[in-house]
């Protein structure tokens, strides 16, 4: 496969502790935290009713979506994006197969329309305004690394700039059991076509192999997190490593080569 070559411009990121990319970097350099963080993203996009009644998913997504434009200074609105996530909001589909199954005309409309795989993309589209194309992708433990390759692929194809947003929420019921994943995580980049000014430049290509199931500070904090898959990636920006592998499917991975500033 052909090298695709980008520039991150922005990084946003949100797990339960560490909620921001400066938290998340001081975390996986020294192991500091900051004093009572807060308990669940808030996303600005979304007036106050809309914030309070977004599920946890969406709104972390809506999150670090933000405040990788922000970092970016891309206007969030002029920016295609990829939404990927392993699962959408499995809390949300097990309420409905159990409500479905027990009473299902007290089915709520709302958990309803929050239940589809795109409901992040959706709700950021709407937020934001934003008429360029959105992706909502999937593909399990190799749901990331195909993320970034769409990402990468638009812009190879002629964007200037993506917004690529990769989260996961916990799993419940009897979905846990076969589809586990706990805690709240979400990580976004802007990626663009642009020579980089004290960004790092990443270099993709696909190979043959398997990704090393040792991860760094970040991977090892949130490994039960099904996007956790991404976190090699954001450990080796946040201590200036020069490569990290991701699973892209089966006997196959995601060599992102990393040129720091």
């Amino acid at each position: 496969m052909t090298t695709l070559v980008a520039t991150i411009e922005g990084i946003g990121y949100w797990s339960r502790g560490l909620p921001s990319w400066e938290a998340a970097r001081a975390f996986a350099t020294n192991g500091a935290v900051p004093a009572d963080p807060p308990a669940r993203p808030l996303p600005q996009l979304l007036a106050p009713n809309e914030r309070r009644r977004a599920p946890e998913t969406v709104a972390v997504a809506l999150d670090v979506a933000l405040a990788a434009c922000a970092a970016a200074g891309r206007e969030p609105s002029s920016l295609p994006s990829v939404f990927a996530s392993t699962h959408g909001d499995l809390s949300i589909t097990d309420y409905m197969c159990t409500t479905l199954t027990g009473d299902p005309r007290t089915v709520s409309p709302t958990r309803f329309h929050n239940s589809v795989h795109n409901a992040a993309a959706g709700y950021w589209t709407i937020g934001a305004g934003a008429m360029q194309p959105a992706t909502a992708i999937s593909a399990y433990d190799a749901t990331f690394a195909q993320g970034l390759l769409e990402a990468m692929v638009q812009l190879a194809a002629g964007h200037e700039a993506v917004l690529l947003v990769g989260y996961d929420g916990g799993s419940a019921g009897p979905l846990a059991r076969i589809s586990p994943s706990e805690g709240l995580l979400g990580a976004a980049l802007v990626l663009s076509s642009a020579p980089g000014d004290g960004w790092p430049q990443l270099r993709v290509s696909l190979d043959d192999g398997a990704a090393d199931a040792v991860g760094g500070a970040l991977a090892q904090r949130d490994q039960a997190n099904a996007m956790a898959q991404m976190l090699p990636l954001f450990d080796a920006l946040a201590v200036g490593q020069r490569l990290a592998v991701l699973k892209a499917g089966h006997g196959r991975v995601l060599r992102v080569e990393i040129g720091h500033v």
